[in-house]
């Protein structure tokens, strides 16, 4: 949760390796990755919904944590980008028999692997895979114990662009358990690269992580104080 770049994401040329977090991103680097999403909506109207960007790849889900409706979401996206998609069973990986996480990547590489979408219950699991991979290899994080889900944050910016557009003019509140929450403290990061004018996190006192106002956020303990407060805003501004 520091603000230090992680530039573990980037190769030598600042272009963008993995996706881990969306800490240390730049504004331009989300927008382009927006974009990009965006050209690609038209795919799933198609009568054939498959074009041949990821032809000849094979990308793993490694998914040691399970979520179906996530995995799922990935495999779904590489194949109608025409990749091969191999999805492991978290049960049955040879982690669970002593073999480490490292071992296990490493013989997937021998495989041709291109790229892990990785799923895990402890911090720092994708980030550990992508300091350890070949430079052609590449590391999606999809979610990893409490500290980021880059994927799902990027979602749903894509969805508020769609519907608000400029962030620069939103006052943004997330409401719920911010202390255990992955993808509130991914959505941050996103919305504070963006020039959110506002970003207010709602919950009681036991449920925010301490020191919360150092993410560049407005911590509010009444659920009622900050709807009512994020509602008066809106209306003062657009009428």
């Amino acid at each position: 949760m520091s603000g230090e770049r992680n530039d573990i994401q980037f190769d030598a040329e600042g272009n963008l390796r993995h996706l881990l977090t969306t800490e240390g991103l730049s504004a331009e680097t989300i927008s382009e990755i927006l974009d990009t999403a965006e050209s690609f909506i038209s795919i799933g109207e198609r009568h054939i919904r498959k074009v041949p960007l990821l032809h000849g790849r094979t990308v793993v889900n490694l998914f040691f944590e399970p979520s179906t409706r996530t995995r799922t979401t990935f495999e779904i996206a590489a194949k109608r980008l025409s990749a091969d998609v191999i999805n492991l069973n978290p049960t049955r990986l040879s982690t669970s028999k002593g073999e480490s996480i490292l071992d296990t990547v490493r013989t997937l590489e021998a495989m041709h692997t291109d790229m892990f979408v990785v799923r895990d219950g402890s911090s720092g699991t994708a980030h550990l895979i992508a300091r350890h991979v070949p430079s052609h290899v590449h590391i999606i994080n999809a979610g990893d114990g409490r500290h980021a889900h880059p994927t799902q944050a990027m979602l749903d910016m894509f969805t508020i662009r769609q519907s608000k557009g400029d962030f620069r003019n939103l006052r943004v509140a997330i409401v719920g358990d911010i202390l255990h929450s992955r993808v509130a403290r991914s959505q941050i990061h996103a919305l504070n690269i963006l020039g959110t004018k506002e970003v207010r996190v709602i919950g009681p006192q036991t449920l925010l992580p301490t020191e919360i106002d150092r993410l560049g956020v407005t911590p509010v303990t009444n659920l009622d104080e900050g709807i009512e407060k994020t509602v008066r805003w809106w209306k003062n501004n657009l009428s």
